[in-house]
């Protein structure tokens, strides 16, 4: 009862809350904000139309903009050059003020030696941090669990931790850092993305362990894939290898965190293609469910028809929901989206699926959904996306947005907010009818889950950060 009890205070302060300081907005990365109003519909980055400001990012960025206490923290590259003394191709997470769009402090990581295999060009810091008080925590593109002061170097270097390497007033305070390759000997397959879950002073995280470079044989298969740290001194906690020398190719999901008839748990998406759920305190398996059909196969390049797990999983009301995809490299084909009765135990595929949505209506996915007055919306990499009924997976609606996407729908304010590969943010009305209320375009894709938090519109694009909001007066 007493962690039933600090789950529901968390969830509640986190809903309440006009930040919004993890991705998903609350540990059940349901990507819903019922707090913002008068949120814009429309902009104009010609005319300035409500732009509140704009922001350099990296030349390539694909975290997704959380903010906490009038400060907003996002992943990019370094090219941006915030600091021109540090040059080159770097891993970059970047604070900046909420009210104006100004820098105040970035953390900067090296590349990893070994190059594309575990840590891709120009990709950045790729991971969403969780805020915690004075806290963040997030995934590097060095495969590091990183937690650091929200003030960065403004108020010295606090905590155990003094090896920064860049240590100006503009640079990152580290409090500790847990490096999974030199300690588990993890091989994350072109980057580690995951984004952090922090649940009653534990951190949980994916660990990106994955394929070599020939995509043929897994270098580390009893390092782990899931993994869970002390909060505060970043110690193990427990681990699981669960999809051990089954991992198809990469993993780069992030967990979920929820309670079903009062049983507190932690879903992480396998590389495997199967979701599994653990005990939050001991990391004891209580179920998983393969999100492949039976007769599924993978075959090198995705050309095969069992796909991974790239979206996070979304916990509702005693319901587990999660679609399956492929890295976009391997263009698109048949997918799956799945509601899964959160109440079992062991092997639940063939009890506890309360419906499915796929085959030919549904192709691979990497997006996350969002899911409110018992409608749900979820994306897949085609373009199109789909308004189903969250009770019986029917479709309500579809909506065609003519370009491929990676990221996930939010609700907020009545609206629904989607961007795509072309730069287009599309708005649509909330409800059982499709209504498209706005087409507006950024500078440069869209790969990233819009944000909204005291009134404003977070949006980060290929090389922006975007605060768009109702301009005074209307």
């Amino acid at each position: 009862m007493k962690t039933l009890f600090l789950f529901g205070c968390f969830f509640l302060t986190t809903l309440c809350a006009d930040d919004w300081v993890l991705w998903g907005g609350d540990v059940s990365r349901n990507m819903v904000n019922q707090v913002e109003k008068n949120l814009p519909e429309s902009w104009d980055i010609d005319t300035g139309e409500n732009i509140k400001w704009v922001s350099a990012l990296g030349s390539q960025s694909y975290g997704n903009p959380v903010i906490s206490k009038g400060k907003i923290f996002v992943g990019t590259n370094n090219e941006s050059h915030h600091n021109p003394e540090i040059k080159g191709d770097k891993g970059v997470m970047i604070c900046f003020n909420e009210s104006d769009g100004k820098l105040l402090w970035q953390a900067v990581h090296d590349k990893l030696s070994a190059g594309r295999v575990n840590d891709w060009p120009y990709q950045g810091v790729c991971s969403s941090p969780h805020v915690i008080g004075k806290r963040l925590y997030y995934v590097n593109n060095r495969c590091e669990v990183v937690c650091a002061d929200v003030e960065g170097f403004s108020d010295g270097n606090d905590g155990p931790y003094k090896k920064e390497k860049y240590q100006s007033k503009l640079d990152a305070d580290i409090i500790w850092s847990f490096d999974m390759i030199e300690e588990l000997g993890v091989f994350p397959h072109n980057l580690a993305t995951s984004s952090p879950l922090v649940v009653d002073g534990v951190v949980f995280l994916v660990t990106s362990n994955g394929v070599d470079e020939a995509h043929l044989n897994l270098p580390s298969p009893r390092s782990p894939s899931f993994l869970a740290l002390d909060q505060k001194t970043g110690e193990l906690l427990w681990m699981s290898s669960a999809p051990r020398d089954k991992i198809l190719h990469g993993q780069w999901s992030s967990p979920a965190y929820g309670v079903a008839k009062g049983k507190p748990q932690v879903i992480f998406p396998g590389g495997d293609g199967y979701v599994y759920s653990f005990e939050p305190k001991t990391g004891k398996l209580i179920w998983k469910f393969d999100c492949n059909p039976k007769d599924s196969f993978w075959v090198l390049g995705g050309h095969g028809t069992r796909n991974n797990i790239i979206s996070t999983p979304v916990f509702y009301n005693d319901t587990v929901f999660i679609g399956v995809g492929q890295d976009p490299e391997h263009g698109t084909g048949i997918g799956h989206f799945w509601a899964i009765d959160a109440t079992g135990k062991g092997d639940v595929t063939k009890t506890h699926a309360l419906w499915h949505f796929g085959n030919k209506d549904f192709g691979r996915t990497m997006s996350t959904v969002s899911i409110q007055d018992g409608l749900l919306y979820i994306c897949d990499l085609e373009g199109f996306l789909y308004c189903l009924d969250v009770k019986k997976g029917s479709l309500v609606w579809k909506h065609d947005l003519e370009a491929a996407i990676w990221s996930s729908t939010m609700i907020a304010d009545g609206k629904v907010y989607i961007g795509d590969e072309d730069g287009e943010v599309c708005v649509l009305k909330h409800g059982r009818k499709k209504e498209v209320l706005s087409e507006n375009y950024l500078e440069g894709t869209v790969y990233t889950t819009p944000s909204a938090a005291n009134g404003v519109l977070y949006i980060a694009a290929q090389t922006n950060l975007y605060a768009i909001e109702v301009a005074k007066g209307e």
